[in-house]
């Protein structure tokens, strides 16, 4: 393994390369999240409200409660 500067060359050569192989991996799973979203609007629902149920499914259930319980709150506040 050769040194350079005190850095094993080939060793941060195996670093970048495999970051750089999961941001190609990143892009293309980038590109069928997008694909599938736009078949979504195709078949007629709104991506806007996917996007939101995607989000919220990733939360855990206190943290949903909390959000919601603030959000009817403003809403009850600005008489919405």
């Amino acid at each position: 393994m050769a040194e350079v500067g005190g850095i094993a060359a080939d060793r941060l050569r195996s670093f970048v390369e495999r970051v750089e192989r999961l941001e190609e991996e990143k892009a293309a799973l980038s590109a069928d999240v997008k694909d599938v979203y736009a078949e979504a609007k195709g078949s007629g629902f709104d991506v806007k409200t996917i996007r939101q149920i995607v989000r919220l499914r990733k939360m855990d259930q206190t943290d949903r409660d909390e959000q919601e319980a603030l959000l009817d709150l403003y809403k009850r506040v600005l008489d919405l």
